[in-house]
């Protein structure tokens, strides 16, 4: 009751204030005449008793504001705060812009960036419980994320004892069935119980069943809403339909929701079962897994369960999965890959960013406040006190921040367009988890969170600085000049402080910047072992049920080669059935005939190609010979292996003549030849072993064709495909594009690329930034020190001692700051060494080449003060005091 009935009360007096000022000003006026009556009875005269009432009764309107305060709102001296915040701000526009771009800058780059991270990260997945799901691989001595056999799918499946359901995926080119012709469609082949494992329900339609997997079960699928809206128009009655995939027909059953997405196999229309991928080779792996865990289960207790099984297998089957163990991540980590080390360095390199944007702020407000020091004094001495003056601060960083972060939001929206416009659209369409960004509710709550940080910062800097410079708390001294020199002493040092923090952090995004400037380099520069110049290619499949002979496959490939070589304008053609740069792989487990078994199988990548593959991509040939036209079917098994190979396995010996098996229904192969290391994987991953087939000796209906053209290759593209579908039109050709272009728009380039033009970018603006603070502390010192420097110049000091005690000033400054920066570089580049590309994190040459331009910058900026003092009139000096 006591509450409500003093909050009406204060409502009442908020409503009706001017009849409480009225009311107040009769009991001020009531109490200071019975004040003079009294001094009058006393034996006072009327003018000296008036005199003595006023005094004892003290400021009357700051009586009245103090009266208000305790039995109203302090709404009114809030909008007195604000208005004089806005009029200070107005009177100082060149302090305001600067202050509010610099501020806008830092919160626009952190809450950019933080919108990426909020998408990929932090954005719950569309799944029921995610935190359960993970993914599930097989972990071979290559590396731990291997795809799986069907059998050891099925045999996971049994066997595990963490998992509530475990089901697998496979992404697949499907040709649809058009009457133009047949048409490449993204496809995915799932087990039936996928889409309940990650608590998925159809928007329209069913999903699978129990069974619907199975070889012999009927062929059905489910659409994509894309494939539903692009496809087929949003049509209500599209379950039951019918659509011809790879020349099999498939009953559409249903169609997914619009927010369903699933990284790894995006961007997918169809989603088939495994029917096609229910092998019963367990040496054929080119499954995933993904699984629920049970209540209870740890991420730890699923990997160990995982390995005990892996190692029960390999015990087992020793031929096929000998030395194979088990991974379990969680499935976020799984969808997300290699982007989540990159934002959250992006995101680092944003709050040292918006640290130095803060601090620069802060700065430009404690040298404001020492200009206001006698406007605070005054107020204090007529009545303000401490509390109302740290409330107009407080108002005044809640006005700067609040515009501020206005700005910085929509330079924030802004820079969200642009830099997802900056990947690449068949990138784009793999991080399904990007779709809506922009600002939400998340992303506007970041950016508030920092408005408040800001806001605290900018508020109690300079109350701080004039609480502890006694312009609060020491009226008197404040309005004299005594107080001068310790003030500037105390600026000087915390000025000069703040500065080496900027100054190393602007070291550190320096450095980063260099650091990814120069991987980036290498990275496009690296030895792929072949030329990329002039070098074209296009995938071409064949319709299986037209081609299932292994006669016709190889008659296909060799009308392929020759209709390109014919071309004018084609100097060389081949095919393989990967292409360079590939970041899949096809590993097999393989056995050195005559060699003891002590162990597992070894694995290894391998890859079909023609006799003109090697010399079409410029590719040299090591030690043996290259393949003819002669090994094909008919002639004993042959293969080449590259040189990561014949190191790994073949350390001391000669492999020329050995021979190897994959399994015992299958005739040993013999190596003929070693050619160079060839870039198959990815550009940031270390060339890995590789067995090159004959074509005609493994032959299939899809390969890539490779093409070295005399003249623009990009101009050949159109080019090539016209002439295969003259071969043949109901032949499908997709994916032409360039080496140049592969090298530049691979998923390693992309990542290195942006990651070194953001980190350039914070380094250029954390530069300029430092450098403001550096040229404010020095422009400070040399304000503060008029009288000194006058002092020096009247007694006959020339003027290149003043710059070199300015400039010596800010030499220390920066060299301190660099040694700083140079540690915590280092220390920084070490945690982010998984983003570098042959490039060590404590590079001398770019830490030289940071150092200097850095070193630079700063000196050049503090010329400018150091010019200024050294231009200073002694006799005017002398006077400004």
């Amino acid at each position: 009751m006591g509450f409500a009935s003093g909050f009406l009360r204060r409502l009442w007096v908020l409503i009706r204030r001017e009849r409480f000022r009225s009311e107040l000003d009769e009991e001020m006026a009531f109490h200071r005449a019975q004040a003079e009556k009294v001094f009058v009875a006393s034996g006072m005269t009327p003018k000296a008793a008036r005199i003595a009432a006023k005094r004892q009764f003290g400021n009357p309107e700051r009586l009245k504001e103090r009266s208000q305060e305790v039995v109203s709102f302090r709404f009114e001296t809030v909008a007195q705060d604000l208005r004089f915040a806005l009029r200070q701000l107005r009177k100082n526009p060149g302090f305001t812009a600067t202050a509010t771009l610099i501020l806008a800058l830092g919160i626009g780059a952190s809450v950019a960036i933080f919108g990426f991270v909020d998408a990929a990260l932090i954005k719950p997945l569309p799944y029921q419980e995610p935190s359960r799901l993970v993914g599930v691989y097989e972990s071979i001595s290559i590396g731990p994320q291997f795809h799986l056999s069907y059998l050891d799918y099925l045999d996971w499946k049994r066997l595990n004892k963490v998992f509530t359901s475990l089901e697998a995926y496979d992404s697949s080119d499907l040709f649809l069935g058009t009457p133009s012709g047949a048409e490449r469609a993204a496809g995915v082949r799932v087990s039936d119980g996928f889409f309940r494992t990650l608590g998925v329900k159809p928007l329209l339609g069913r999903d699978f069943v129990a069974g619907e997997d199975a070889a012999s079960a009927p062929r059905t699928v489910l659409l994509s809403y894309a494939a539903w809206q692009k496809r087929y128009g949003g049509a209500q009655d599209v379950a039951g339909q019918t659509v011809t995939l790879n020349g099999q027909t498939n009953t559409i059953i249903g169609v997914l929701p619009p927010e369903f997405h699933f990284a790894p196999v995006e961007p997918a229309e169809f989603w088939t079962t495994l029917h096609d991928s229910t092998s019963e080779d367990r040496g054929g792996h080119g499954l995933s897994g993904m699984a629920r865990l049970k209540d209870g289960v740890s991420l730890g207790s699923a990997a160990a369960d995982m390995a005990d099984i892996a190692g029960q297998l390999a015990r087992q089957y020793p031929d096929a999965d000998g030395g194979r163990g088990a991974t379990v991540l969680p499935l976020a980590e799984v969808l997300v890959g290699n982007l989540r080390p990159i934002l959250l360095a992006l995101l680092s390199g944003t709050a040292l960013l918006l640290l130095i944007a803060c601090m620069n702020v802060a700065s430009l407000l404690l040298v404001r406040s020492e200009s206001r020091r006698r406007e605070i004094a005054v107020r204090g001495a007529l009545g303000a006190s401490p509390a109302r003056l740290v409330r107009q601060f407080v108002t005044e960083g809640l006005v700067l921040t609040a515009g501020s972060t206005a700005a910085g939001v929509g330079l924030a929206c802004l820079a969200i367009r642009l830099l997802a416009r900056l990947i690449p659209p068949q990138m784009l369409a793999g991080m399904p988890y990007l779709r809506g960004l922009g600002l939400n509710f998340r992303v506007l709550a970041f950016a508030g969170m920092l408005a408040l940080m800001a806001c605290l910062v900018f508020s109690v800097a300079p109350a701080v600085r004039l609480y502890l410079s006694g312009r609060v708390m020491g009226m008197q001294a404040a309005l004299a000049e005594g107080a001068r020199g310790s003030a500037g002493i105390f600026w000087r040092r915390l000025g000069s402080n703040m500065v080496l923090v900027e100054l190393a952090m602007a070291m550190v995004l320096l450095t980063g910047a260099g650091l990814l400037g120069k991987s980036l380099y290498r990275l496009l520069n690296t030895n792929i072992g072949m030329r990329s110049d002039h070098l074209a290619m296009l995938r071409v499949t064949a319709p299986g049920a037209r081609y299932e002979k292994v006669e016709k496959k190889i008659a296909l490939a060799k009308q392929v080669v020759e209709r390109l070589r014919s071309l004018p304008g084609v100097r060389s053609a081949g095919i393989c059935t990967q292409p360079p740069l590939n970041s899949g792989s096809n590993s097999v487990t393989f056995m050195v005939v005559g060699r003891p078994k002590n162990g597992p199988p070894d694995e290894v990548n391998i890859k079909q190609i023609d006799s003109g593959y090697f010399a079409t991509v410029g590719a040299q040939l090591f030690q043996g010979r290259s393949f003819t036209e002669n090994d094909d079917a008919a002639r004993p098994p042959v293969m080449i292996i590259n040189q990561a190979m014949a190191r790994a396995y073949f350390p001391s010996e000669d492999p020329i003549g050995k021979r190897i098996i994959f399994d015992e229904s299958t005739p040993p192969k013999q190596i003929v030849g070693i050619v160079q290391d060839i870039k198959e994987g990815p550009l940031d991953v270390a060339t890995k072993p590789v067995m090159y087939d004959p074509y005609p000796q493994e032959p299939d209906n899809w390969f890539f064709a490779v093409v070295r053209t005399w003249r623009d290759e990009r101009a050949m593209l159109p080019v090539l495909g016209a002439a295969i579908r003259e071969i043949d039109p109901t032949l499908a050709t997709f994916g032409e594009t360039t080496m140049s272009a592969r090298i530049n728009d691979s998923s390693a380039a992309y990542l290195h690329r942006s990651s070194a033009w953001l980190a350039c970018g914070f380094a250029a603006i954390a530069l300029v930034l430092s450098v403001v603070g550096l040229y404010g502390v020095i422009a400070y010192s040399v304000s503060q020190r008029t009288r000194e420097i006058g002092v020096r110049m009247a007694l006959g000091a020339p003027r290149g001692s003043v710059y070199g005690m300015i400039l010596g000033e800010a030499g220390w400054l920066t060299g301190i700051g660099i040694v700083l920066g140079l540690a915590c570089s280092i220390g920084a580049a070490t945690l982010m060494r998984k983003l570098l590309f042959g490039t060590a994190a404590w590079d001398a040459e770019t830490l030289a080449g940071v150092t200097v331009v850095l070193a630079g910058a700063a000196m050049l900026a503090s010329y400018l003060p150091a010019r200024r003092a050294a231009r200073v009139d002694p006799a005017e000096a002398l006077r400004t005091e």
